[in-house]
């Protein structure tokens, strides 16, 4: 009785998993990555974001965009993007407004 209780309780949590803990799919990740090169390009051309552009969040790389992507969830994708986001306009000065920066929308997730 008790492995049977054990695994109604795995396939339940298996089904009520939220959507943001479910790894992005790979469509999702090519546009994610897209958009990444296109903030990256963004800092790496104006001199007063080059300071900051450290680590794997501004790699010129497609593939190092799309690999990670590969292994997270929406929430982590929209994290990292807002960061860069966040970044590029502390750097350019385009502190306030709600429009994307250098034409980067969010990813669509309609799940």
């Amino acid at each position: 009785m008790g492995l049977l209780r054990l695994a109604i309780s795995i396939s339940a949590s298996a089904v009520l998993m939220p959507l943001a803990a479910q790894a992005a799919d790979p469509a999702s990740c090519r546009d994610y990555a897209t958009a990444a090169l296109r903030q990256v390009r963004g800092a790496i051309n104006n001199p007063r974001c080059l300071p900051g552009l450290q680590g794997a969040r501004w790699s010129p790389d497609f593939r190092v965009h799309y690999n990670w992507c590969l292994t997270t969830n929406y929430a982590s994708m929209g994290s990292e993007r807002d960061a860069r986001t966040a970044y590029l306009r502390s750097c350019t000065g385009q502190l306030s407004g709600a429009a994307p920066i250098l034409g980067v929308m969010p990813p669509s997730v309609s799940r």
